[in-house]
């Protein structure tokens, strides 16, 4: 079991690593094509009713949901029976999809105003266009889920894992291609081309290879049918604040001025690099392990398994925060260039994303938590918190958008997401710890303050070397931009490491020994600076 484990997490781990590396790429080409404006903004609006889609059939939740049912039947050797309980859903969601997008289609242009209220006539006709083009994909995206749930259920990782590569390579390809004379449309078919490629045809193909057991047939009335649907509606029904997130800080920041939702997306596609790395592979990882302990009666050890993972991973990501803090804007500087950004739309991005980075613990957070939730089958508590946060933080966005711009609403983005972790973390350690059960509060207030202290080590060096170099020096701006971002946030990251070693977190200290093995690997020997005195 533990092995299976660790391969899973093994593959997922460098598949999420190798996705955030594509992903900046893909955002990169983005960027140097189309900019920071009007169409820019568009594009990025463009995937908010396709995402609608996607969480309106449970698109993100077919692996917890569908994986423990069909791995069941695996397990008590009656897999046909599995495939006719897949056959069933499949072919529901199938039908539903197709039937959705129709009319998603159809009534786009009358839905356009409501996504973007403050776009001009001509960023509405854009954007319907684009929705239109881009709408088809989550049909792939979310079948593709159900036959990468079939592979995971068969401890077979590679080609889900890896599935979202295919689609990213999609876009830039077509981004290269067709970006330079068609603009964003070219993008938005390297979308749906990619949709069908990665998502869809990676796991088909595996399906495919290993013996897919589609039937047209549809038992509505199965048991396994209706627990799948039972388990899935409160995802449907509900808008959890970690999806509809990015829908009010496009919504608003339409309303805000041109380039802001282009800036928005920029600024938190910094964030999600290590939130996806830490906090996404962590959760994937998990699941299984945590799922089993429930399903054994092992709740307690299932709550320890989880906050001892979700405190290592915070010392990852409160790492991260001030590399990244200290960082940003350089980095977006090296990423997206001085060519079709100015020097002050790239200091915002890296404003900005300093604002989202505040709540970078909470999103690394969340993603492991809930899984908690999930491992217990409990899929309502989440969905409802997180529609409860959605209607509580609606007039905080508008209100902040209004008074302080793009930044007012990356604080309402960071308040609503800290507030629905905490509750969450709360909530699972009443319904899942055991007695004397580990805490994270003490953990997370240390790791603050020496976030803090982490973040103003790495700025002052930073506007030192920034002194040294001079405005004019080292070449030109991305060679300058390269090395302020690597000796600022780098040292931010390992000042937050060495202090939290120092006043003895213990994971941190765990965190350091491995890098420490590992660099003594690569120099033949031991580091004695490096170990922690008795």
């Amino acid at each position: 079991m533990s092995g299976r484990v660790g391969v899973a997490a093994l593959l997922w781990g460098l598949s999420i690593l190798l996705s955030r590396v594509i992903g900046v790429v893909r955002e990169a080409v983005i960027g140097r094509v189309l900019g920071g404006g009007a169409e820019a903004d568009v594009y990025w609006t463009s995937f908010v009713l396709p995402d609608y889609l996607n969480y309106l059939l449970a698109g993100g939740a077919l692996s917890v949901v569908f994986i423990p049912i069909f791995a069941g039947h695996v397990a008590r050797g009656d897999e046909a029976e599995g495939w006719r309980v897949f056959s069933t859903i499949f072919n529901f969601v199938s039908v539903a999809l197709i039937g959705v997008t129709v009319v998603l289609w159809m009534l786009t242009p009358a839905l356009a105003p409501l996504v973007a209220p403050g776009f001009e006539p001509w960023q509405h006709e854009l954007l319907v266009k684009l929705t239109r083009i881009t709408l088809p994909a989550q049909i792939f995206h979310v079948l593709g889920g159900l036959l990468s749930a079939v592979l995971q259920a068969r401890d077979k990782h590679a080609l889900p894992a890896f599935a979202n590569l295919g689609y990213s390579l999609s876009i830039v390809g077509f981004g290269l291609v067709l970006g330079p004379s068609l603009g964003a449309e070219g993008f938005a078919w390297g979308v749906l081309v990619g949709s069908i490629l990665g998502p869809f045809g990676m796991p088909l193909y595996g399906c495919l290879r290993d013996g897919l057991g589609w039937r047209p047939l549809m038992r509505l009335g199965h048991p396994d049918f209706r627990r799948y649907v039972w388990l899935s509606f409160p995802i449907m029904l509900a808008f959890s604040i970690v999806v509809v997130d990015d829908w009010l800080l496009k919504r608003f920041g339409s309303l805000v001025g041109e380039g802001v939702v282009s800036r928005l997306q920029y600024a938190k596609t910094l964030m999600k690099v290590p939130w996806g790395i830490f906090g996404m592979a962590a959760g994937a990882a998990a699941f299984p392990t945590l799922a089993r302990l429930v399903a054994e009666g092992k709740g307690g050890e299932a709550y320890e398994t989880l906050i001892r993972a979700c405190r290592v991973m915070l010392v990852l990501a409160f790492a991260s925060q001030a590399a990244f803090t200290v960082a940003g804007e350089h980095l977006a500087a090296v990423i997206w260039g001085t060519t079709r950004f100015t020097a002050e739309e790239l200091h915002q991005i890296g404003l900005l994303n300093a604002v989202f980075c505040g709540a970078l613990g909470a999103w690394a957070a969340q993603s492991l938590i809930s899984r908690g939730f999930y491992a217990q089958q409990n899929t309502w508590f989440p969905s409802l918190w997180g529609s409860a946060v959605v209607l509580l933080a609606w007039p905080i966005y508008g209100l902040l958008g209004e008074r302080l711009g793009a930044v007012g609403l990356a604080i309402a983005s960071s308040i609503a997401i800290t507030v629905y972790t905490v509750v969450m973390s709360l909530r699972l350690r009443q319904t899942l710890a055991g007695p004397n059960a580990p805490t994270l509060v003490g953990f997370v207030l240390k790791m603050l303050l020496i976030t803090a202290l982490g973040i103003l080590g790495g700025e002052a060096l930073d506007q030192g070397v920034g002194l040294w170099i001079g405005p004019e020096g080292l070449g030109g701006p991305t060679a300058r931009a390269l090395l302020r971002g690597a000796l600022g946030g780098g040292a931010a990251m390992i000042l937050c490491l060495g202090l939290a070693w120092v006043f003895g977190v213990n994971e941190a200290v765990e965190v350091v020994r491995r890098v420490q093995d590992a660099l003594a690997r690569r120099l033949g020997g031991r580091l004695p600076f490096l170990r922690r005195k008795p």
